[in-house]
């Protein structure tokens, strides 16, 4: 029985069971609020202390949970949707070393040792995006492991500015003279591995990897482990000066730029990965307000419903012959009722629509951000990315979903894999409970009451009703225009961000390699390297060939000369 089992499947089955084992523990963990760490001494040198550390508490014990639960769904998907491909077994080896990777982080509170994972990260995404081996993934690629780079090396510095208080411990955290610098690098470090503005265009690029993948990295592995980072340094991070303004600013101006990028956007997984975009805004921003509790609570619902709706398109892109672009899809409602419905039940979460996970992280998060002295124009734009998930929202399920079929009839729809219908039905059932049983923990954190006025408390509500009226009045039916205007063209690249990004870096390299090709290569390497040594050695020899030979026949002239004179004697 065993040997028929696919890789991808036991993968599954494994990851699945670890998440039932570990449940109970977690439950155990948050209700008797213990926190274990483990510390083992490597090596001594003075008053540093090399130490490999593990912490067990609530918050890491709940994340590999989640991590685990959300990959083992996706692998069973994997095993129907990666089924023809011939290295099945290479790309479940790389989606399991993605998911030690992220559990590395989680469970080391040590910063040194946390590169085992950070890194881990950045390596194995890299392999993951040009898993299809073409020009466009390597281009992805190598976008998206450049911008997770400038993460490692902020890391790498506040290492080597930790090393003055004599550990790294980030639950033993104290203020001391470079506070301000380190709090710096590690918050860089978790903007880039968030992608936050200005490094946010990496993130619609790594949907160049399979979409299982993306639903894996979207969820709750690579782009959260920026907000994890930022989780678990809080208590330190929260007495720099300026520290939450500044990461409220750039979270909102993210959370904008991705909710109205995603409305100009065509191609299905893209839309959903500035949807990715715009949550990790919304998670930053909770941070920015002091709430750490809040950001880590939605990052949990975010992770359900996020899988949830990659693996839905995944499965509506595979039954529409591998198409993307959601103006060729329509009347799908009809042939996917089981996708389609957990798609509508995973954007509506997305939403904040009432009485699912999203609603309970999401909309508390948006009524604290009016209870708390916060900025008005930052809660203007709170707001109005807020309308424009609900317009996107409900522009992708209406192009794909309820709209007129505009993509190939003959080719059939069917649901008949089992796989695929057990993984979805389970995020299906976490994206609706998951928020209501979670509340209860996460309250617990804040107990504080707080009072809103009725209009204030509806206001979210409105919001999200005036979104889909907006989408639903600006809907653009005319797929026959080709010209595309500067405001869409400014919208539709992330506020130039994406080109901005590769190809100046690209151009500047390029322009200086041929120029130093020119002057280096074909210039004075000509004359100073191996073909100068060369040409130089054969004039040398040519000199002195030519000098012996005018010698020998100096030579010869000479000793002819003095048998000439000795036979006249």
């Amino acid at each position: 029985m065993f040997k028929s089992l696919k890789s991808s499947s036991v993968s599954s089955l494994f990851l699945i069971f670890y998440s039932v084992f570990l449940f109970p523990v977690t439950v155990s963990f948050v209700m008797n609020e213990y926190s274990i760490i483990l510390d083992w001494t490597i090596i001594q040198m003075s008053s540093c202390i090399i130490s490999f550390s593990l912490i067990m508490d609530f918050v890491s014990l709940s994340f590999s949970n989640v991590v685990c639960l959300i990959s083992g769904c996706v692998m069973m998907f994997s095993s129907s949707y990666m089924s023809h491909d011939p290295f099945l077994k290479r790309f479940t080896w790389l989606v399991m070393l993605f998911v030690l990777s992220m559990n590395l982080l989680v469970f080391i509170p040590s910063l040194p040792a946390l590169l085992l994972g950070w890194d881990g990260l950045g390596i194995v995404s890299f392999v993951l995006v040009i898993y299809y081996q073409n020009m466009k993934s390597l281009g992805a690629g190598m976008l998206t492991v450049l911008a997770n780079r400038v993460g490692d090396v902020m890391i790498l510095i506040s290492i080597g500015l930790l090393a003055l208080q004599g550990h790294w411990l980030i639950t033993f955290m104290w203020d001391f003279h470079l506070a301000a610098l380190v709090g710096v690098s590690i918050t860089l470090a978790a903007m880039t591995k968030s992608a936050q503005i200005p490094f946010s265009s990496w993130l619609p690029a790594a949907m160049a990897a399979p979409t299982p993948v993306s639903a894996l990295v979207h969820s709750s592995t690579l782009v959260t482990a920026g907000v994890f980072l930022l989780i678990r340094f809080f208590p330190f991070l929260e007495t720099i000066a300026g520290f939450k303004s500044i990461l409220l600013f750039i979270s909102v101006l993210t959370l904008l730029m991705a909710g109205i990028g995603a409305n100009y956007e065509n191609d299905m997984k893209k839309i959903i990965a500035l949807s990715t975009l715009s949550q990790l805004g919304v998670m930053m921003m909770s941070l920015g307000m002091g709430m750490p509790q809040l950001g880590l609570f939605h990052l949990y619902t975010h992770a359900l419903f996020k899988a949830l709706l990659f693996l839905c398109a995944g499965m509506i892109i595979h039954n529409s012959s591998n198409t993307q672009d959601i103006r060729h899809m329509g009347m799908l409602y009809s042939q996917t009722p089981l996708t389609v419905s957990c798609m509508n039940i995973a954007n509506l979460s997305l939403c904040g629509a009432p009485f699912l996970s999203g609603f309970y992280s999401k909309d508390l998060i948006l009524e604290l951000s009016l209870n708390d002295p916060t900025s008005f124009l930052m809660v203007l734009l709170i707001f109005l990315a807020t309308g424009m998930t609900a317009a996107y929202s409900f522009r992708l399920s209406f192009c794909s979903l309820w709209g007129y079929m505009k993509n190939s009839p003959y080719h059939g729809k069917q649901e008949k894999d089992s796989y695929v219908n057990w993984a979805v039905t389970v995020l299906a059932t976490a994206a609706i409970v998951a928020g209501f049983f979670l509340q209860n923990i996460f309250l617990g954190f804040n107990p504080t009451p707080f009072v809103l006025p009725s209009f204030l408390k509806s206001l979210t509500m409105f919001v999200i009703l005036a979104g889909l009226f907006l989408a639903f009045m600006a809907w653009d039916t005319d797929f026959s225009k080709k010209k595309t205007s500067k405001p869409k063209f400014f919208f539709s690249t992330m506020w130039f961000l994406a080109p901005i990004s590769a190809q100046p870096l690209t151009k500047l390299s390029m322009v200086l390699g041929t120029n130093l090709m020119k002057s280096v290569d074909m210039g004075w390497l000509e004359i100073l390297g191996g073909q100068g040594a060369k040409m130089a050695m054969s004039e040398m020899s040519m000199k002195n060939q030519s000098i012996q030979i005018k010698t020998f026949n100096f030579f010869i002239l000479l000793s002819l000369s003095s048998l000439m004179i000795l036979s006249q004697i």
